[in-house]
């Protein structure tokens, strides 16, 4: 059941870094570790997103077969900081855009489909609102095209030379976070996304709206204020969590990015023996969209 793919191109993602560092928030060091390795990383080798090519096939797939193009994630598996990689056909693995390189196909898997996850989860209607936190990031530029793709009014906040960017990516306004008067008048929104965890729900619960959505991608534990607010029916929370039926979110991320409705935004291309520069770089958290890692050269 499982297929060999040659892998073209990785990324480094925040959960590379994560993984690599246990640099983690309190109180998730403990099952972070549980989970990924107590003293180490349990897989030495690292790389959560790939794009590359099917050398071969077990006796079971069906779906694929030699030669053909594809990406994927390989999740808390990861392994793809690697020339091959045995990867599961009913995994997070599609056929690649044919519209995309490699390098730019390696950085979909994981930004997109949990932007797609949070979106579909806050169920807004054409016309309603959303602020988008750290819009620049990985998940938040694909956010902002997302949402911009589904009729809603976006406002992304990040920094102000990312700016052009965001008004590029189709976003309807824009926050420079680093203002002194951020976030005050803002106004109120149906739906309020943080792609980085930098701004406090105290600050965020004000921006959304009676009833409106607070949707947090990196912190899976609610603080007080949260519950409160989500058992009185105020907001509602909905905080960081592994998205369900990954594998049909990226053929739906596949399909819009043939027909024209979003692309990875790429910051920056490293070959693999400058692995270490890449992590370095991402580490500042200065990243704009994305960052590839090129493993096997294919041209």
């Amino acid at each position: 059941h499982e297929i060999l793919v040659k892998i073209h191109a990785t990324s480094v993602t925040v959960a590379d870094y994560r993984v690599r560092s246990f640099d983690i928030p309190f109180p998730y060091g403990l099952p972070f570790r549980l989970a990924f390795g107590i003293r180490k990383p349990r897989q030495p080798i690292l790389g959560i997103e790939f794009s590359g090519e099917v050398t071969a096939t077990g006796k079971a797939v069906t779906r694929f077969k030699k030669g053909d193009l594809v990406h994927g994630s390989t999740d808390d598996k990861l392994g793809n900081y690697a020339e091959f990689n045995c990867v599961a056909e009913d995994g997070v693995i599609a056929h690649k855009p044919v519209s995309l390189n490699h390098e730019e196909a390696a950085v979909v898997p994981v930004g997109a489909t949990t932007a797609l996850h949070y979106l579909k989860r806050a169920k807004l209607r054409q016309g309603q609102s959303i602020l988008i936190y750290g819009a620049s990031g990985s998940v938040g530029s694909y956010a902002v095209q997302l949402a911009r793709h589904l009729g809603v009014e976006v406002t992304a906040v990040c920094s102000k030379a990312n700016i052009p960017l965001m008004e590029k990516l189709g976003a309807h306004h824009v926050a420079d976070y680093t203002h002194p008067d951020f976030p005050s008048g803002l106004g109120r929104f149906d739906a309020v996304l943080v792609a980085v965890d930098k701004l406090p729900y105290h600050q965020a619960s004000k921006l959304i709206r009676n009833g409106g959505i607070y949707l947090n991608v990196t912190r899976p534990l609610p603080n007080l204020r949260m519950l409160f607010h989500s058992l009185s029916g105020k907001r509602r929370i909905v905080p960081g969590e592994n998205p369900k039926d990954t594998p049909s979110l990226l053929r739906e991320i596949d399909t819009l990015i043939e027909q024209g409705h979003i692309l990875p935004i790429m910051d920056r291309i490293y070959p693999l023996e400058d692995i270490v520069d890449a992590h370095s770089y991402v580490d500042t958290g200065r990243k704009k969209g994305n960052v590839a890692i090129r493993v096997h050269p294919y041209f």
